[in-house]
């Protein structure tokens, strides 16, 4: 079993309180993150947009993987995940967006088909609790 791992250390309130978090790699190193970060527009991170970044990441492994299997060796895959954050009723993240450019060599209908299945097939979209929706665009 794969086992990684991040931490976060927070201090204060929630509205001004701040917070870093870090990465068992040490790529992210006591990166800030605060609730005008998350909430109000202030530059820096926040949890969606580091799920977003890891969804986008897992999905385009995912399906670099399924196209192998049909042996599509994609040139390039170039993936955003915009996730969605629904304050309504508290706040729950109720969509996950996946915007996907693939440049490959091969039967059009298999590489999109390749992309729905990735969709709902790599980890990170297991992982989701919410509506998972695409755009593929074939370069």
């Amino acid at each position: 079993m794969i086992r990684k791992f991040g931490t976060a250390n927070w201090q204060g309130g929630l509205q001004d309180g701040t917070g870093t978090i870090s990465s068992e790699s040490g790529v992210l190193d006591k990166v800030n993150y605060g609730f005008k970060k998350r909430f109000e527009g202030e530059p820096g991170t926040n949890p969606e947009e580091l799920l977003g970044a890891a969804h986008a990441a897992c999905f385009s492994m995912a399906l670099a993987n399924i196209l192998g299997e049909s042996d599509i060796v994609p040139d390039d895959i170039s993936t955003k995940s915009t996730i969605s954050l629904d304050m309504s009723d508290g706040p729950k993240i109720v969509k996950a967006h996946l915007e996907v450019t693939i440049k490959a060599d091969g039967d059009a209908g298999k590489i999109k088909d390749a992309a729905k299945a990735a969709e709902q097939e790599c980890p990170v979209s297991m992982l989701l609790d919410c509506e998972i929706t695409s755009e593929v665009t074939i370069a």
